[in-house]
């Protein structure tokens, strides 16, 4: 059996077991395939652990970076207890509107709040506001960005706050300093900055699974 076959089968044995998608999350999946949608969305077992950190940490306002099919924001949004808010921004319209149908089907759509807009037009609409500050922070969007999303998560947050960053090992590409893929550059000096912000500890888990080789980093804000 191939490595990316055994990864898959071992994420397929414990969803079996642990990780419960009812039919809005399968359609969440199915519905933005349908529409077009890139397959980007976190794995079920990923989703499941965003939920169960949002659940630990008692978050009861959650800011997502990143919306595309509305997949990561129902489970996310379902980990929020009652009063809960969860505000999630979306820069392209087609994926808006697939999310907002996912996220109503899931029963979520007097919890979340869905911005339509590039992130960094809308965070700083966010700060106006005086939206924050929120108890998690998924950052999971166009990783050249991450530098940025990092700076006005940190605007939006407070000690005792959570920061996840998804996709940061890229394959293992994160570790080429002469890499010419924007991407990678955006994650890396991501981690720079997380490494040399005095208010963030933090650290990398690195993931095999039905999605391939990548990994998150985990923040938690301190001062």
């Amino acid at each position: 059996m191939s490595q990316q076959l055994t990864w898959t089968a071992v994420d397929d044995y414990f969803n079996e077991l642990l990780v419960e998608e009812d039919s809005a999350l399968l359609r969440a999946v199915e519905d933005s395939a349908a529409a077009g949608l890139p397959g980007h969305q976190v794995a079920a077992n990923q989703g499941k652990l965003l939920n169960l950190i949002a659940r630990v940490r008692g978050a009861r306002s959650v800011l997502e970076i990143g919306t595309l099919g509305g997949y990561s924001t129902i489970w996310l949004g379902r980990a929020l207890p009652e009063g809960g808010r969860l505000v999630t921004l979306e820069a392209d319209a087609r994926c808006a509107e697939v999310a907002r149908a996912n996220v109503a089907r899931a029963g979520l759509g007097d919890v979340v709040d869905l911005r339509l807009g590039k992130a960094l037009d809308t965070l700083p609409l966010l700060v106006e506001e005086g939206a924050g500050p929120f108890d998690l922070v998924f950052i999971d969007a166009d990783k050249p960005s991450n530098p940025d999303y990092l700076r006005w998560a940190l605007r939006l947050t407070r000690p005792g706050s959570v920061i996840v960053g998804d996709n940061v090992v890229r394959d293992g590409a994160v570790t080429d300093p002469d890499s010419d893929d924007p991407r990678v550059q955006g994650v890396r000096r991501f981690t720079e900055l997380i490494a040399a912000e005095p208010r963030l500890t933090a650290t990398t888990v690195q993931t095999v699974g039905a999605k391939g080789y990548d990994g998150f980093t985990l923040a938690l804000v301190t001062g």
